[in-house]
């Protein structure tokens, strides 16, 4: 008798732990490489994830096994995708003619791109793959997205904080209703400031057209940039869209930019799980950081990728003190920073201007040149650190070589160069910790 009431009170406990909800800070629905990379960088940072496909493998939808060669972001090792990118050289690097040159176009099988990321994927600590596991319905319940799927000829519920839509057909945004801005409208958004809140970018993006707009701080074509905002579904709160933001579906050449774009949706999102808060609620320089500290891109800059002080660049280029430089190569229009260049007082006084109250004052008080120098920028450090101007010039005068590495000799009037002057604006003036709202521009 005890046997079959043991018997019964086990069949019973088994029956309420599968009617209870899974739940979850962040649910990516769909195992496309953009829903992959999402749930890949929400985990990581640090917040519990689910991932659901319906088939049977992740990245279901690249299953070729001849060679093909990714031409874009080769010079823009970003994130996941550069750590993709080093996996997949690490693994044809013994195959006679494959070219392993840091930024050679990439070549693989589409096959073994997929078991390669299905690979890291299985590595990450937070992370709950689901596979054959088919979305039907979601619904808003309070403070937390209901969503229904079929995994086993069985219906289950997984309650989530925030959701991320990386199916290719846009299916979780249409059965929620919501509208989002595709591709073409997302990259280069109009308005002067929006290149101030990038948060996903790429060197080449299929179907562009050029962008002529002369008031754009945007890249010019091909390279583009996608705003932390064109992520988030509209008039809803924490549904987040990737891969349907593409305008070309099952291309092997999209990689690059499904992999950027769904680490930057993990990024938003687990920044909402972990602080409880929602998309309308964004802070765009705490989630740029975010991911920067998984060394992600905000900017397509081709020619920063080995500089060791390549984050400082990207922050600075942020703000819009320094804006990237359009070039013309024998095969495309690339962007550059061009870091040994000479920094120009026209270029930088308007950002200072706007940046900085006290600026105003010193602007007043010196009379610049064209060309901006060494001299320049640590009278404005010492004005606004207030600090006695004799001491920065002798502390900078002793780390300019030692610390900071510059090859050139320190000069104080000679002019400065975009490399110098990043460097060192990063440090002491920090524009990038200046809040900014999701149209770019300056919080008080």
């Amino acid at each position: 008798m005890i046997k079959k009431i043991a018997v019964l009170l086990l069949v019973f406990n088994c029956g309420i732990s599968y009617a209870q909800s899974i739940k979850t800070d962040v649910l990516v629905i769909g195992g496309s490489p953009s829903g992959v990379a999402a749930a890949i960088q929400s985990a990581r940072s640090k917040v519990k994830t689910v991932l659901i496909e319906q088939n049977s493998q992740l990245c279901s939808n690249l299953t070729e096994n001849k060679m093909a060669d990714v031409l874009a972001d080769r010079n823009l090792p970003s994130g996941i995708w550069g750590e993709f990118r080093k996996r997949v050289i690490e693994y044809y690097k013994k195959t006679p003619g494959y070219d392993t040159t840091h930024n050679a176009p990439l070549q693989l099988e589409p096959a073994t791109g997929a078991t390669i990321l299905s690979k890291i994927a299985d590595t990450v600590k937070s992370l709950n793959i689901q596979l054959n596991a088919t979305f039907t319905n979601i619904v808003k319940d309070g403070d937390r997205w209901e969503v229904t799927i079929k995994q086993n000829a069985k219906t289950e519920t997984i309650k989530a904080k925030v959701v991320i839509d990386a199916t290719e057909t846009g299916d979780v945004a249409a059965k929620a209703k919501v509208t989002y801005v595709d591709f073409d409208n997302s990259k280069n958004k109009t308005g002067p400031n929006y290149y101030r809140t990038s948060i996903a970018m790429g060197d080449i993006s299929p179907g562009q057209k050029a962008n002529t707009d002369p008031d754009d701080n945007f890249p010019p074509y091909p390279a583009f940039c996608i705003p932390v905002k064109a992520l988030v579904a509209k008039g809803v709160d924490n549904l987040l869209i990737t891969e349907k933001l593409l305008p070309v579906k099952n291309n092997i050449q999209n990689l690059p930019h499904q992999l950027t774009l769904g680490q930057s949706a993990g990024v938003i999102a687990a920044y909402c799980a972990f602080f409880k808060t929602t998309t309308a609620n964004l802070n765009v320089r705490l989630i740029q950081g975010e991911l920067l500290d998984f060394k992600g891109y905000l900017l397509p800059l081709t020619d920063i990728s080995t500089d060791p002080y390549c984050r400082a660049i990207q922050q600075v280029c942020a703000t819009g003190l320094l804006k990237g430089v359009q070039k013309e190569g024998n095969a495309q229009t690339q962007f550059f920073f061009v870091p040994d260049s000479i920094v120009t007082t026209a270029e930088v006084k308007p950002i200072l201007l706007e940046t900085y109250t006290r600026a105003f004052l010193w602007f007043n008080a010196n009379k610049l040149d064209k060309q901006f120098t060494i001299g320049n920028l640590l009278s404005f450090i010492s004005e606004l650190t207030l600090t006695d101007p004799d001491n920065v010039r002798k502390s900078m005068s002793r780390d300019w070589n030692m610390q900071y590495h510059f090859t050139s000799k320190f000069d104080m009037n000679r002019p400065i160069t975009r490399r110098e002057f990043a460097i060192l604006a990063n440090k002491f003036l920090n524009p990038f910790a200046r809040t900014v709202d999701l149209n770019g521009r300056l919080v008080n």
